[in-house]
């Protein structure tokens, strides 16, 4: 049996729309106009501070403004869980894993306490040994030191990680680790320009690539 890690936002549940709600918040209290969607996404990905480095960014506040901006929008997060979903059928691909024996952690760049929040309130957080958040450790993601940590507290067994996005591939690719991209997050290259074992777009595939990494790491 293996032991599967994922990613949080992106990979099992859109978030977005979430994250842009508290980040037009934070604009309004800036006096700049909100940010779309489709930016909001591009946004997410190396953590909270990235996130509000690049949406400072975009609207041309400056450098001095990080930090409140920061502040606010970590209060925020916290209580940012009322628009997030599951993708459909990440849920099930979980019961499927947990089930077939697999153990299940998650490694997100995402502030622990929000992580926890948005777990408590989709009912998710049974589903994993271990979580790690973007402050869990010194280090983030694509540094591979919080995903060395949760597999080492999985026990042994096969390394599978599973993402959406540029920060996630590099991420298993540092750590030495197979890699299962969902298409459907919030990665901004093509998918062929990332390295992975295997692509999907549909949960319902994922118990039979966990089961071919397997094979292909025996």
């Amino acid at each position: 049996m293996s032991r599967v890690v994922f990613d949080l936002d992106g990979t099992l549940i859109d978030s977005a729309p979430d994250i842009r709600q508290i980040a037009n918040e934070v604009l309004a209290a800036e006096d700049r106009p909100p940010v779309s969607l489709a930016e909001t996404k591009g946004f997410i990905g190396s953590g909270a501070p990235k996130f509000v480095e690049r949406m400072r960014a975009a609207r041309d506040l400056p450098d001095a403004a990080q930090d409140r901006m920061l502040e606010r929008f970590v209060t925020l997060y916290d209580d940012a869980v009322g628009l997030t979903r599951p993708y459909p059928g990440a849920v099930a691909a979980l019961e499927a894993l947990a089930a077939a024996g697999h153990r299940l952690g998650l490694c997100t760049n995402k502030p622990l306490a929000a992580t926890q929040a948005v777990l408590d309130h989709l009912d998710l957080a049974r589903h994993f040994e271990i979580v790690l958040g973007g402050n869990s450790l010194p280090q983030r993601k694509p540094d591979p030191a919080p995903l060395h940590a949760a597999f080492a507290a999985l026990g042994t067994g096969h390394r599978i990680y599973v993402g959406d996005s540029e920060v996630d591939a590099e991420t298993a690719r540092r750590a030495g680790v197979a890699f299962l991209l969902f298409t459907e997050g919030y990665r901004k290259s093509p998918a062929e320009a990332l390295p992975h074992q295997a692509a999907f777009d549909d949960f319902a595939r994922l118990p039979a690539l966990v089961t071919g990494a397997e094979a292909a790491l025996t």
